[in-house]
C-alpha cells in the first residue's frame, strides 16, 4: 500500500438470499464495468478468487460506473423476469432489464438498496442489497509529541467513500546507524499502535528525540486503497501539554500584585537535560488585551495587577530550548488583588452618587479609572531608594572635600619652606662679621 493506489473497481459479490426450500443455483453473479450488456457467466472456478472486498455478500461498486446483474442460473434463454427494489415503486432512472439481467448505468449513491428479482409467476428467485461508495482519499495527517519519548499521530479522511473503511499505520526511522542497519535490514519499519478508544490516532513508542521518522497511513475499502507518507522530526513537532495545577492568590499589603504557581505536565517527563520554559498571561476581566510574561520558573509575581478588579490567568509550555511549538493555554485561573486602604475610606464617600448616576445612566462597561494604583511598598522602596542615593552623593561630596583640603595643606607647606630659608639668610646678613666667624 506505499506505492501504488488502486483504480476504482467493483468489489466481489456473494448471494443474497433465497426462497425457503429453493437451492441456489451454481453458477455465481456476474458484476462487469462492460456496460449496459450482460456479459457471459463466470466460471465456477471464478468463484475462488474473489475481488477485492469480497466476504460479506454485500455487493459494493463506484459510483459512475455500468455493471449488469443476473440472477443466478438464469441463462440467455430463460423466461422473462421481473426486478424490484425494496422501498421504491420503481427501479433507479436509466435502469433496464437486458435477457435476465438488471442494468444500471452510470449508478449513483442512490442506487444503493435492496433489490429482488422475481420469475413469471411472481415468485422470488433471489434478493441482494447493493451498497455503493468511494475510492478513498488520500487522508490528513498531522502529528505531536507530547514529550522527548513518544509521538501520536492523527487523521481524517480528506472523502466520504460511504463503504466501510480501515487504516493501515506504520513507521519507519529515517537515518539508521550501523548497528541499527545490520539488525533491520528492512529499515526499521514498525507499526504505529492505534489506540481503539480513540479512532483516527495512533501512537509511536520510545522514539528518538534526535531522529527523523516517515510515517505511512494508508486508508483501505473495498474498492482499493490510497495512502500519505510523511516525514517528521521529533525537534519540530514536539508540543507539550498545557501545565497544570495552576493557582493564583492575591498579596497582602500588595494591591497591584498577584502571586501565580503551576506544575509540569504529567505527560512531561523531568529530566535536566530536558525542561520546559512558560509564558504567562493575564488581564483583568473587564478587558480585552493580555499582557504576557516569560520565565523559566514555576511561580510568578504579577507586578502591575489593578487593584480591587478579578484577573484572568492562563500558562503555557514550551521546549526550554525553543524546539517545537508552544502548549495550548491551561484552563483559566480567576484572582483579585487586594484594595488599596488609602483609597476605600476615599472610594466609599462616593459610592452613594456613582449608584444613583449609573441607575439613571447604565454604562455599556465598568470603568476601571477611580482605582487608585499607589502601592505602599512602592512607595516605601522609592524612599529608600533615594535615602540610599543621597547618601552616596553626600559621602562622594565628603571625600572629595577632604581630598581638596589635604591637597591645599600641603601646598602651603611647601610654599612657607623657602620664605624661612630667605629668612635665616637675611638674618646671618645683618650679624656682624665678628659675631659670624668662630
Amino acid at each position: 500500500a506505499q506505492g501504488e493506489q488502486h483504480q476504482p473497481q467493483l468489489a466481489g459479490l456473494e448471494t443474497g438470499r433465497l426462497p425457503a426450500g429453493r437451492t441456489p443455483p451454481a453458477a455465481p453473479w456476474q458484476l462487469s464495468r462492460a456496460g449496459i450488456f450482460p456479459s457471459e457467466l463466470s466460471s465456477p472456478d471464478a468463484q475462488s478468487h474473489p475481488r477485492p472486498g469480497q466476504g460479506d455478500g454485500v455487493p459494493r461498486g463506484s459510483p459512475g460506473v455500468s455493471f449488469p446483474r443476473r440472477p443466478r442460473g438464469l441463462g440467455r434463454g430463460s423466461s422473462p423476469v421481473q426486478w424490484r427494489r425494496e422501498g421504491a415503486a420503481a427501479l433507479p432512472e436509466g435502469s433496464a432489464v437486458h435477457q435476465g439481467a438488471l442494468v444500471l448505468p452510470h449508478a449513483s449513491l442512490a442506487a444503493a438498496g435492496t433489490y429482488s428479482c422475481h420469475g413469471e409467476d411472481g415468485s422470488l428467485l433471489h434478493t441482494v442489497s447493493l451498497r455503493l461508495g468511494h475510492l478513498p482519499g488520500v487522508p490528513f495527517v498531522s502529528c505531536r509529541a507530547s514529550d522527548y519519548e513518544n509521538f501520536s499521530c492523527s487523521w481524517t479522511s480528506s472523502l466520504e467513500t460511504f463503504l466501510p473503511t480501515r487504516y493501515i499505520t506504520t513507521y519507519r526511522k529515517k537515518s539508521l546507524t550501523g548497528e541499527e542497519k545490520r539488525r533491520n535490514k528492512s529499515g526499521h519499519v514498525g507499526p504505529c499502535l492505534q489506540d481503539p478508544s480513540r479512532a483516527g490516532t495512533c501512537t509511536v513508542h520510545r522514539s528518538e528525540f534526535w531522529s527523523s521518522y516517515r510515517l505511512n497511513i494508508t486508508e483501505v475499502n473495498p474498492l482499493g486503497s490510497s495512502f500519505r507518507l510523511l516525514d517528521i522530526t521529533m525537534q519540530a513537532i514536539i508540543k507539550p501539554d498545557p501545565p497544570e495545577g495552576l493557582v493564583v492568590e492575591p498579596v497582602p499589603l500588595a494591591p497591584r500584585r498577584l502571586y501565580v504557581s503551576w506544575k509540569y505536565p504529567a505527560s512531561w517527563p523531568k529530566e535536566p537535560h530536558f525542561q520546559l520554559r512558560f509564558r504567562l498571561q493575564y488581564r483583568p476581566v473587564i478587558h480585552r488585551s493580555w499582557s504576557v510574561v516569560e520565565t523559566v520558573n514555576l511561580s510568578e509575581v504579577i507586578t502591575d495587577a489593578f487593584a480591587g478588579l478579578e484577573h484572568v490567568v492562563q500558562v503555557s509550555a514550551k521546549d526550554f530550548l525553543d524546539a517545537g511549538n508552544w502548549s495550548e493555554w491551561s484552563a483559566e485561573a480567576r484572582a483579585t488583588p487586594v484594595r488599596d486602604p488609602a483609597t476605600t475610606a476615599s472610594e466609599g464617600t462616593t459610592t452613594d452618587a456613582s449608584l444613583e448616576s449609573l441607575a439613571e445612566e447604565p454604562s455599556q462597561a465598568p470603568n476601571p479609572e477611580p482605582i487608585n494604583r499607589s502601592d505602599p511598598l512602592e512607595k516605601m522602596a522609592i524612599l529608600v531608594s533615594l535615602g540610599i542615593f543621597a547618601f552616596f552623593i553626600l559621602a562622594a561630596v565628603l571625600v572629595i572635600t577632604i581630598l581638596i583640603w589635604l591637597r591645599v595643606r600641603k601646598h602651603s607647606k611647601d610654599e612657607t619652606k623657602p620664605h624661612n630659608f630667605l629668612v635665616a639668610a637675611t638674618h646671618l646678613k645683618a650679624l656682624p662679621r665678628t659675631q659670624i666667624l668662630p
